[in-house]
């Protein structure tokens, strides 16, 4: 009976650990995890073997993790409240033939793309739309 009780004290202790590096990251992850090792120590407890112990926590805690990953809010509309870039002012040079090109933006190059489709773009002043990773999406400025 000891080896169990020890046993679970070990998951509950990892899980809170867990929690308390989760309040120092603010990622969201570790505290799904740690919902795994919750759950590993409620199996010691009740006597699972290690073997299901290891395949609780990786499974609920993994779950989760799978699971927050898909369904955590996202923002649906870039908005210059959410992203400073949006709305900003740049000037672009030269378009290559592909609809991309390179715009000096905040002291450094940036990669850019031209956000109508078929549209043929001209050099001048272009509005950040949105951001696809490090790539500014550009539509021509309204004058």
């Amino acid at each position: 009976m000891s080896g169990m009780i020890d046993s679970s004290v070990g998951w509950w202790l990892a899980a809170g650990l867990m929690v308390a590096l989760e309040l120092l990251s603010g990622t969201f992850y570790l505290l799904m995890l740690a919902l795994g090792c919750a759950a590993a120590g409620v199996g010691a407890y009740l006597g699972a073997s290690s073997s299901m112990q290891t395949f609780l926590a990786a499974g609920i805690g993994g779950g989760a993790v799978l699971a927050w990953h898909q369904l955590r809010p996202r923002p649906s509309n870039p908005s210059p409240n959410l992203n400073l870039d949006v709305g900003q002012l740049v000037h672009v040079d030269q378009w290559q033939s592909d609809g991309t090109a390179r715009v000096h933006y905040r002291g450094t190059l940036w990669s850019a793309r031209y956000q109508q489709g078929d549209a043929t773009p001209a050099p001048g002043a272009h509005v950040i739309q949105a951001l696809d990773g490090n790539t500014l999406i550009l539509t021509q400025q309204q004058h």
